[in-house]
């Protein structure tokens, strides 16, 4: 099976853009446990989308490492966006058992441990990498 690095890329880009468009849904509805969700699947994604852009991304959810690997092969003016977009992913990645599991070795459910500042934090993370993943994007000439 051939893959289609451009479908990917596309793929994960669709992907980071409707989880951040729920991700913003809930936040109107002050469901913050879906909000941080959404928001770390977004960033998740965004980071994956320009890893797509090289070779396929893992099943991580924290994917930073791999988009870090990949500095060498970008033009030096969008690195710092790059980076920028590991480390949203890195900050992130941890919400995604938090917000399913909750802690349990704490008796707290998913609903108990966020707040609207939570929420409001990692939905603004969430929308500043969708947009430097486009300008990365627009950078390499992909988009």
């Amino acid at each position: 099976m051939i893959i289609d690095p451009s479908n990917e890329v596309k793929y994960r880009l669709k992907l980071a853009e409707r989880y951040l468009i729920e991700a913003r849904r809930a936040y109107r509805r002050r469901d913050y446990r879906e909000t941080i969700s959404y928001s770390q699947l977004s960033a998740e994604n965004s980071a994956k989308t320009i890893i797509a852009v090289f070779r396929i991304p893992s099943w991580s959810h924290d994917p930073s490492g791999e988009l870090l690997d990949l500095l060498e092969n970008l033009p030096e003016n969008i690195r710092e966006n790059t980076i920028e977009i590991a480390e949203a992913a890195r900050a992130l990645a941890p919400e995604h058992g938090r917000s399913v599991y909750g802690e349990p070795l704490r008796g707290l459910t998913p609903w108990d441990i966020y707040n609207k500042e939570d929420a409001e934090k990692a939905l603004k993370l969430a929308e500043k990498t969708f947009k430097k993943t486009i300008d990365v994007l627009n950078g390499l000439k992909i988009l």
